[in-house]
């Protein structure tokens, strides 16, 4: 009796103590006193109790003696922790706080911006940022970033390739508004069809990516998010010339039609009919060019049901010639009159995106994503002649949610892609069809003052991959103020597109080698690689003014390539990898912003990047192993009541030598040194905004006039064997300058 008496004792002291407490969190600043914030997260410290606010910022939450702080966060507010003694009605109103969501690393108007909170590691370039060149086209769009680097992939297409952590495109997930979008067929030309003004904001990942994009990212991810309709201008109007002669019009036009939806028409086109051959090596320095894209863009906004879905419809022609100055299409296609190229290339896509939330559970909601393209490309190089067609079908479906409160979030949901390809190279036919289906699980912990986890897993079937597994792990950990360690690996697998990827091996005399493995993929092998990241980021004041410093170091490791050997000035040989292969980047960035209105950014880059061919181990060629970035932005403070004011930009790259391929096998004529000559340049822009309606702007690329003097081997012979166009390491055509206005009605 005794012993029941103390257990009935125990038992009613803990009935006592499992009683609730309730409350409401509301917007400290807020017009309306009562509104509540929706999602907020409400805890007792050091306990996994906890709860998430209503629609409306009510909560309820066990309550026991021995809890005495209750923490309340939000994102994009301050933290704030309270003392409890005893169970009553708790009303609190949160701050928000504009340095908690993000750092900014250059003061215009937070143009590039890398998140403290975020698991990845993730850089968000504005419009703004964009805005610092002239940025025609989305391949144009990376010169003021250190992370991405960009050269042209040969001395005749005028192509250029970006790479990042010291691999080329194919191995970055390419995405718009996060469809893949640069993939494929569009591999070589795809950057270019995604005009620079259509760009909202691109937010680019280094290392692994998301399991929910798909399992082809190795290297990492770049997203592109496009204007919207409901917020960009209703007219927005932009011209652009160049000495070259290069010129250029977009247009967009955008309304509400009706209560729900908004359309834009986006209108983009091109030209370029100027030859210029500025090493007098009897080749155009840039092709002649023209093309004309289209975009009609519907958005749909029903917030108090929660809805929100876009359509999307483009159309593209893109047109391209180029080849000695004296060649005619007409009469010199495909002959040995003189050496010409032509790229033609139609492509159409359809796209929509619909989203749900919940609008009594703003927790829950759901995501699906569709798209449709097909890219035809007809092409010849010379002699060499290429034609592609590939139709692509994509869906995805996202389920958001959280498990017990908004700390614990999960994402999970299935993708499906269908890929169709036709190639013709010269008289060789190469047809497959790609088909898989694939479930994803990702859960994040979202401590924000602390540790953030993401951790996800996919399984696909592919019908010529098979099945697999990909998993990605990404955590950061901010042991103090404006820190954050990060740590991230993940495991990537993908399909290698010999030919559109390497177009460049057509402006050649190389012969075509593919050393059959048995694969499913012109005999060959899919790629699979690892990739491993750490990543410190930390604000501070220096002399009272804003600054941070990031490292970074990433490794991809990969158990199987596709090597594309150049080693043989004879040949190109494509087979799958026989040992090690392997990138290694390093990079130090520091941004400053030393007074009003002045920003400077600065990075070093080391890679080492190597790979077993089948002569031994050795450097990828044309990959520089150190470079040095400088920007320096800076713009004019606007004085009261005036609307007018100037922006200043200047950008400084440095590549050290880099390795070329052998050519110990060309004749003494034709053989070029180990190494190239370091290359730097300077482009530079200068603004002069009038009025939120107009701005003109006037700018230079490659002011001090860098050149590499002879890019084309054997130039005075194209039908020769030593003709090759791809031993590119700086630019061809030397300074190029340009104007342009922006005129927009909001």
């Amino acid at each position: 009796m005794k012993y029941l008496k103390y257990i009935l004792f125990m038992l009613s002291i803990l009935g006592f103590s499992q009683e609730n407490i309730s409350g409401k969190i509301v917007e400290a600043n807020a017009k309306n006193n009562d509104m509540g914030i929706a999602g907020a997260n409400v805890y007792w410290l050091n306990t996994e109790v906890g709860t998430v606010t209503d629609i409306d910022g009510n909560f309820t939450l066990s309550y026991a003696p021995e809890y005495k702080k209750m923490v309340i966060s939000y994102v994009g507010y301050k933290t704030d922790t309270l003392t409890i003694n005893e169970p009553k009605f708790v009303r609190h109103r949160l701050k928000r706080n504009n340095d908690l969501d993000e750092v900014v690393v250059t003061s215009r108007k937070q143009a590039t911006a890398k998140s403290y909170l975020k698991a990845q590691n993730i850089m968000t370039v504005s419009s703004d940022e964009l805005l610092k060149a002239a940025c025609c086209n989305l391949s144009e769009s990376f010169e003021t970033n250190p992370s991405i680097d960009v050269n042209f992939a040969d001395a005749i297409t005028g192509t250029r390739q970006i790479k990042m952590l010291g691999l080329t495109s194919p191995y970055i997930l390419i995405a718009t508004e996060n469809i893949p979008s640069i993939r494929g067929a569009s591999q070589a030309y795809g950057l270019s069809f995604i005009p620079g003004t259509w760009v909202e904001s691109i937010q680019i990942t280094k290392g692994a990516g998301s399991v929910i994009n798909g399992f082809e990212s190795i290297a990492g991810q770049i997203n592109t998010e496009l204007v919207k309709p409901s917020t960009d201008d209703k007219l927005f109007v932009n011209l652009y010339g160049a000495t070259n002669e290069r010129l250029e019009l977009n247009t967009h036009i955008n309304t509400k039609v009706g209560k729900r939806w908004h359309t834009g028409l986006y209108i983009h086109g091109n030209t370029h009919n100027k030859k210029h051959d500025v090493n007098d090596d009897g080749f155009l320095d840039m092709p002649l060019f023209n093309q004309i894209n289209l975009m009609n863009r519907w958005q749909y906004i029903d917030t108090q049901k929660g809805f929100v879905s876009f359509i999307n419809l483009k159309f593209l022609n893109d047109e391209k010639q180029t080849g000695e100055l004296d060649f005619n299409p007409d009469t010199d296609k495909l002959s040995t009159n003189s050496w010409g190229s032509e790229i033609d290339t139609k492509r159409y896509e359809v796209s929509a995106k619909f989203g749900y939330v919940n609008p009594d559970v703003p927790w829950q909601s759901l995501g699906v994503q569709t798209a449709f393209s097909s890219h035809a490309q007809e092409s010849y190089f010379g002699l060499n002649k290429y034609n592609i067609t590939h139709n692509s079908l994509y869906a995805n479906a996202i389920y958001n949610s959280i498990i017990s409160d908004s700390r614990h979030k999960i994402k999970t949901g299935l993708s499906y892609t269908y890929d169709h390809y036709d190639e013709l190279v010269n008289t060789e036919d190469y047809e497959r069809t790609e088909n898989s289906v694939g479930a994803f699980f990702e859960y994040s912990f979202d401590n924000l003052e602390l540790f953030n986890l993401t951790a996800g897993i996919r399984i696909d079937h592919h019908n010529l991959l098979g099945t697999f597994i990909t998993p990605r792990v990404h955590a950061r950990y901010s042991p103090w103020s404006k820190s954050a360690f990060r740590a991230s690996f993940g495991r990537g697998k993908r399909s290698a597109n010999i030919f559109t990827e390497n177009q460049q091996l057509f402006s050649t005399s190389r012969q075509i080698n593919i050393l059959n493995s048995g694969g499913n993929i012109y005999g060959l092998d899919p790629e699979i690689a690892w990739n491993y990241g750490v990543s410190y980021l930390q604000g501070f004041n220096l002399f009272g003014r804003k600054a941070d410093i990031t490292f970074d170091y990433y490794k991809t490791d990969f158990k199987n390539q596709v090597v594309v050997d150049w080693e043989n000035p004879a040949e190109i040989n494509f087979y799958n990898l026989d040992g090690k292969s392997f990138a290694n980047s390093f990079q130090v960035e520091v941004n400053y912003n030393p007074f009003e209105g002045l920003d400077f950014r600065t990075a070093y880059k080391y890679y080492d990047v190597k790979t077993d061919y089948n002569s031994g181990r050795l450097e990828k060629p044309l990959t520089p192993k150190h470079r040095f970035f400088a920007n320096l932005g800076y713009i004019t403070n606007r004085g009261e009541g005036e609307r007018s004011r100037w922006k200043f930009d200047v950008t400084y790259n440095w590549l050290s030598d880099q390795r070329y391929a052998s050519t110990t096998g060309n004749p003494t004529a034709y053989q070029l040194p180990e190494r190239t000559p370091t290359v730097a340049t300077v482009n530079a822009q200068i603004t002069r905004v009038f009025s939120p309606k107009f701005e003109v702007y006037l700018g230079g690329e490659n002011i001090t006039n860098v050149r590499q003097p002879n890019p084309i081997l054997a130039a005075e012979d194209p039908f020769g064997a030593n003709f090759d166009s791809t031993f590119v390491y700086g630019p061809i055509f030397g300074s190029m300058y340009y104007a342009g206005l922006r005129y927009k009605i909001k």
